[in-house]
């Protein structure tokens, strides 16, 4: 029983880090109707910037996280340049850096698919010499607090001008470019924003397990729309924007603890990305066919 408790209070953990990185993908997927394939390189860049950064410059945990962010932002921007600028559809446009953020990353890490940070200052093991806490709850804490600060500053950033008009922009993009504004800008500020919240928790995560690997960011989009959907069953009732950031973050922790107890129930670990991209598949297809059903079903009572 402790070790059920011990794993699914690092699963609870887990999931908070990880949901920076899925209100990273709310924003892309929700407010601009956007899959950013870019997710999967972004993360693993803020991860070895951040690893890098503590390794080799010795820099603070927390500018080395702030570097991720950075270096997030960056990805996201040269995704948002390919698609506004160039014209290139979102989606390839993310999947083209994606596929050079591979190289990148690489190139980060000295040529290194892997950095570890065994015996390096990171913000978990301050926060526990200074608390006396256990990983698992220093990062519970940390992630918490941090998840919180995030959720409260995107609430009243998209409560902003300039944030109205992100948000508008995925609502109805004819409509607001009639009212005089830039939605190349809009997109591309929100491309940024949300690869930057991705870095961010990339370095997040490093710094937990204390390592950066090339493949870390494999399949995060998966995990990210799979947590917002299962955000969206939860909590999908509550229409308030501040309700949608906090249901995205639950999804994400309600995942890495369905994650965890699949786990312990004996399921090969080789097979949790088909098990994501099933649940992504059945919650994006139920709500269509039941649409379809009802269409069908009112024809004929019609008749």
């Amino acid at each position: 029983m402790s070790g059920l408790m011990i794993s699914l209070q690092d699963a609870v953990a887990q999931g908070v880090l990880w949901g920076i990185m899925v209100l990273g993908v709310y924003i892309t997927y929700k407010l601009l109707d956007i899959a950013d394939l870019t997710v999967d390189g972004s993360f693993a860049m803020g991860g070895s910037v951040c690893a890098v950064m503590i390794l080799v410059f010795k820099a603070d945990p927390w500018v080395a996280l702030a570097a991720a962010a950075v270096a997030g932002m960056a990805a996201g921007t040269v995704t948002g340049l390919l698609h506004t600028v160039f014209e290139i559809p979102a989606i390839l446009a993310g999947i083209l850096t994606q596929i050079g953020l591979w190289s990148i990353n690489l190139w980060i890490m000295g040529g290194k698919s892997n950095v570890p940070l065994l015996k390096t200052e990171t913000i978990f093991l301050n926060f526990i010499d200074m608390t006396g806490m256990n990983r698992q709850a220093a990062s519970l804490v940390i992630g918490i607090g941090i998840a919180i600060a995030v959720s409260v500053l995107l609430y009243w950033f998209f409560g902003t001008e300039i944030g109205s008009a992100m948000r508008a922009t995925g609502n109805n993009e004819s409509m607001i470019r009639a009212q005089g504004v830039n939605t190349n800008m809009t997109k591309l500020l929100a491309l940024a924003l949300s690869n930057g919240l991705v870095g961010l928790s990339g370095g997040l995560v490093c710094q937990s397990q204390k390592y950066a690997d090339i493949g870390m960011g494999t399949g995060a989009i998966v995990i990210g729309l799979a947590a917002i959907v299962i955000g969206d069953v939860l909590m999908g009732r509550m229409r308030s924007f501040g309700s949608k950031l906090a249901s995205a973050i639950v999804g994400s922790v309600i995942y890495f603890v369905i994650r965890a107890v699949v786990l312990r129930m004996g399921m090969d670990a080789n097979y949790m990305k088909l098990l994501s991209a099933v649940i992504v598949a059945i919650a994006l297809c139920v709500p269509v066919m039941v649409r379809k059903w009802r269409l069908k079903k009112s024809y004929t009572e019609g008749v």
